[in-house]
C-alpha cells in the first residue's frame, strides 16, 4: 500500500463515523501535515455511502494541532439537493474538536467551459533537479518536489524576497491522482512569510479552501503525471497572511485552486 492510502485509511464505526490515525510517514514539525490531515477528513465524504457527484468544494478550518494517535471523523449531509450536496465534517480526539470541515460535492454536466488562469511557461519537469537531499521533516520525503523558483530561502538572512514559488510536484513514490491526494497536493506549499522574509517565523495555518475544477475522469487522466503548482502571498497584517495557490497538470488544464488564511507571530 502506498504511504498516502495508509495514512488516509478510515475505519467505518457506523452512522457516518470513522476512525482515523496519524501517520509517521506525514509528521511535521508540530503534529502531522496539514494536508493529510485535510484528505483524511475529505476521505470521510468521498467514503460514505450517502455521497452524491464528486467534490467541488472543500474547506477545512484547523482549530488545533492533532496528537500523535487515532482521532474520529464525523461526517454528514447537512442537505441534499437534485445536483448537490453539502457536507459538514469534523474531528475529534477524545472530547476535543480539532478540526471542522465543509464540503460540496456536486453531480457535473459537461457545457461550455474556460480557464482564465493560463499555465506559466516553465521548464519540464524533466529539466528541473529534485533537491539533493532528504529533508528533515518526514511528510516533505513523501513529495517529489522540484522548484523552479521560491524555494525555501537560501540563507535565513531576514532579506525580503518576493513571496511566490513555482514548483513540480507529485507523490513520492508516484501514485495516481485524485480528489484526496490533490487536497494534499494544495497544501504542500512552504509558508509565504518564510519567502518574503528569510526569517524562521512560527506559523499555523487556520483554515484552508479547495475549489476542485476537474472531475474524477480528468484526474485519472492526469495519472501519476507531476502538476505544476504557484503559490503567492496577497498580504501580511497584524499576525495574519493569506496565500492562494494553483494546480495545473502536465497538459496545462487548471485542475484546482486554494486559498488559506495562516497565523503568524513576531
Amino acid at each position: 500500500m502506498h504511504a498516502f492510502d495508509a495514512a488516509i485509511a478510515l475505519a467505518p464505526q457506523g452512522a457516518g463515523d470513522w476512525q482515523g490515525h496519524t501517520s509517521p510517514a506525514y509528521a511535521n514539525m508540530i503534529g502531522p501535515f496539514g494536508g493529510v490531515t485535510a484528505a483524511q477528513a475529505l476521505n470521510a465524504v468521498l467514503q460514505h455511502p450517502q455521497r452524491l457527484g464528486e467534490p467541488i468544494a472543500f474547506t477545512v478550518n484547523f482549530a488545533a494541532a492533532l496528537s500523535d494517535g487515532a482521532f474520529l471523523v464525523q461526517a454528514r449531509a447537512a442537505r441534499t439537493n437534485r445536483s448537490t450536496q453539502h457536507w459538514v465534517i469534523d474531528v475529534r480526539q477524545g472530547e476535543r474538536t480539532v478540526l471542522t470541515a465543509t464540503a460540496v460535492t456536486a453531480l457535473r454536466r459537461e457545457t461550455w467551459g474556460a480557464s482564465e488562469m493560463p499555465m506559466p511557461q516553465v521548464a519540464p519537469p524533466v529539466d528541473v533537479p529534485p533537491p539533493g537531499r532528504a529533508a528533515s521533516v518526514q511528510w516533505v520525503n513523501r513529495y517529489e518536489m522540484r522548484f523552479i523558483e521560491g524555494a525555501l530561502p537560501p540563507a535565513w538572512d531576514g532579506a525580503h524576497r518576493s513571496s511566490r514559488t513555482r514548483l513540480w510536484v507529485r507523490d513520492n513514490p508516484p501514485r495516481p491522482l485524485d480528489f484526496a491526494s490533490l487536497t494534499a497536493l494544495a497544501d504542500v506549499f512552504f509558508p509565504r512569510i518564510w519567502r518574503r522574509r528569510a526569517t524562521m517565523t512560527p506559523i499555523g495555518t487556520v483554515s484552508m479552501t479547495i475549489y476542485f475544477h476537474a472531475g474524477q475522469a480528468q484526474l485519472q487522466a492526469a495519472g501519476s503525471g507531476y502538476l505544476l503548482g504557484q503559490a503567492q502571498a496577497q498580504a501580511f497584517r497584524d499576525g495574519y497572511f493569506d496565500q492562494t495557490a494553483q494546480l495545473w497538470n502536465e497538459a496545462g488544464d487548471l485542475l484546482a485552486t486554494s486559498h488559506q488564511v495562516v497565523y503568524y507571530k513576531e
